[in-house]
């Protein structure tokens, strides 16, 4: 049997290890244009369970460090792996439901009952993949579950079946077996089951890459000390407690979003019974008067941060060598206040994209909030879900822009408290073209149809440069070396920027385009972008017209839309 401390450190050790070899598992990936994708957003999705479960105290059940785990998961999901991964980590929420502590039986269940979730939740799945490596580890776990001498037993076998099935992937699918890699998915799945079996076999938490030798510093019980004191900061108090819910179950996500909204390094967690909360704010007397409509409190804390760091000025410590956690705040990410829903504004929109030009675009275009985001940047469920809560429309709208971003978008469904509508836009130009087809006379289902239809009607073309050598679809790709993409797929190499575009443009162009739109990326010097549409307008069938506007996105030099 093991209690909920070892699952919760095995979950932690298991998102440190995929944190230092994220790097190693994102070359896996076969396509070679320049993504963070596989090992880095599985990392942020399980790092996001381990900042959460660094808070529970030792005494946890498995159910809550379960529980704790798959809600952090899910909200941190980012990409189609983290998605994947936050589902295989609600099977187990779901297979050790009230449970204290676990059998090699239950564990072996819980991973089937997350597995089988995971295959629900992919309209199409494909064997070769993460889904592969999960779903034969699964099955030998439950045969072999009545046999198991422990649950590190059990969990050595998984480990043990996911590297053989990993091993075997190339031979399912071509493209990877051509490329000489296993699946990056299933790769990025076995470090994360290792990292969890040295903790089940008695070993210590894995180290992660940046952090102390010491384990996950648990909130229960500990001082927190802040590393270089910012003096001019104005989220002053650390301050902790503990919401038991009363009668009255609000819907805890809207306190969660107060408590962004007037501070930072909120950690929040969770279950029927109680909400767990850690904010750093400047008004902790406003975060308790909120916290107190969910139910009545206990084990407050309050410190003032400022304090803590002169203290430790006066024993002789050098706050400057502190290290940082492995799972720290991002202060970069987009900020979104929430907003009640108005029952006067029918229709709101959330649009994602990366680059000045392109965000004014979409908020010319009526979209509400952008996150940033798209390629190399993917954001998480939650990052979508505070855009969502600051729209305050009965039914909002979601363009993820991104096929590797709709999955997360997805999961906002069932954690947003207003209606919410995830159209399936893929590129950049997909989700123009929806917006220009919104009609606010119309109702939501016309609306969800019309603009359905309007991503259908559009050509995308993209410019990007070789990340990596490949030898990918019948083309020998050199690093460096520019890809024409049409639809998303590698239609050619091209070492010269104006014949890449111009090509593009010519294969974009059918016989009822009537308009190009060149959108010029952060990289294109003003003269080249000149010299290019000129090029570009020259070789234009009559009664083609274009347009040229500056997105400033990174990774793609052009991205081009045909109508």
């Amino acid at each position: 049997m093991i209690t909920g401390q070892l699952l919760r450190d095995s979950i932690i050790s298991g998102a440190n290890n995929i944190q230092n070899q994220r790097l190693a598992v994102d070359e896996l990936n076969v396509f070679p244009v320049p993504d963070g994708d596989t090992g880095t957003n599985m990392s942020m999705t399980i790092g996001n369970g381990a900042k959460e479960l660094a808070v529970l105290p030792d005494s946890c059940t498995v159910a809550e460090a379960a529980k704790t785990a798959a809600s952090a998961l899910l909200r941190g999901a980012r990409g189609n792996s983290g998605v994947i991964l936050s589902l295989i980590f609600r099977g187990f929420s779901k297979g050790l439901k009230g449970l204290e502590t676990a059998s090699p039986a239950d564990l072996a269940r819980a991973l089937q009952e997350g597995v089988a979730g995971a295959y629900k939740a992919v309209m199409k799945p494909t064997e070769g993949t993460i889904l592969t490596v999960a779903r034969v580890s699964a099955e030998r776990a439950v045969e072999y579950a009545p046999h198991a001498e422990s649950a590190a037993d059990l969990w050595a076998l998984v480990c043990q079946v996911a590297e053989e099935t990993l091993a075997e992937t190339p031979e399912l699918l071509p493209v990877l077996k051509k490329a000489g890699v296993v699946d990056a998915g299933g790769r990025g799945l076995l470090v994360i089951f290792q990292g969890m079996l040295q903790v089940l076999q008695g070993g210590p938490v894995v180290e992660g890459e940046n952090r102390p030798a010491e384990k996950a510093k648990k909130a229960a019980g500990t001082k927190e000390v802040a590393g270089e004191f910012d003096m001019s900061m104005t989220e002053l108090y650390c301050t902790e407690f503990i919401i038991n819910r009363g009668e009255d179950r609000q819907d805890p996500l809207k306190l969660r979003a107060f408590l962004e909204a007037m501070g930072n390094s909120v950690v929040f967690v969770d279950d029927e019974d109680i909400i767990k909360v850690h904010v750093h704010t400047g008004d902790p007397g406003a975060a308790l008067s909120e916290a107190v409509k969910w139910g009545y409190l206990t084990n407050l804390k309050i410190e003032n941060m400022l304090e803590q760091y002169k203290a430790r000025l006066a024993e002789g410590a050098n706050p400057e060598e502190e290290v940082p956690p492995t799972f720290a705040a991002d202060e970069d990410e987009d900020r979104f206040d929430y907003q009640p829903v108005d029952p006067d504004c029918e229709y709101g929109f959330v649009a994602v994209a990366a680059g000045s030009g392109i965000k004014t675009l979409f908020l010319d275009l009526g979209v509400n909030a952008v996150v940033s985001g798209g390629q190399t940047m993917n954001p998480s469920t939650e990052d979508i879900l505070k855009a969502i809560h600051s729209v305050p429309a009965k039914t909002v709208f979601v363009l993820p822009n991104n096929k590797n971003i709709i999955m997360s978008a997805e999961q906002t469904l069932v954690l947003a408290d207003r209606r919410v509508v995830v159209l399936q836009t893929r590129t950049i130009p997909q989700g123009l073209s929806a917006m220009l087809s919104f009609d606010p006379s119309a109702s939501v289902r016309e609306n969800s149809v019309n603009m359905t239809k309007a991503i259908d009607h559009v050509g995308t073309g993209q410019i990007t440069y070789a990340a990596r050598n490949s030898d990918y679809d019948g083309h020998k790709i050199k690093e460096g070396q520019m890809l024409a993409l049409l639809g998303g797929k590698l239609s050619f190499t091209e070492s010269d920027l104006q014949k890449a575009v111009v090509k593009l443009v010519r294969q974009l162009i059918k016989k009822d385009t009537s308009f190009i739109t060149l959108i010029t990326g952060q990289d294109v010097p003003t003269a080249e972008s000149e010299q290019i549409e000129n090029a570009v307008r020259a070789r234009l069938p009559e009664g083609v017209e274009m347009a040229v506007v500056y997105g400033g996105q990174p990774v793609y030099y052009y991205i081009i839309s045909a109508e």
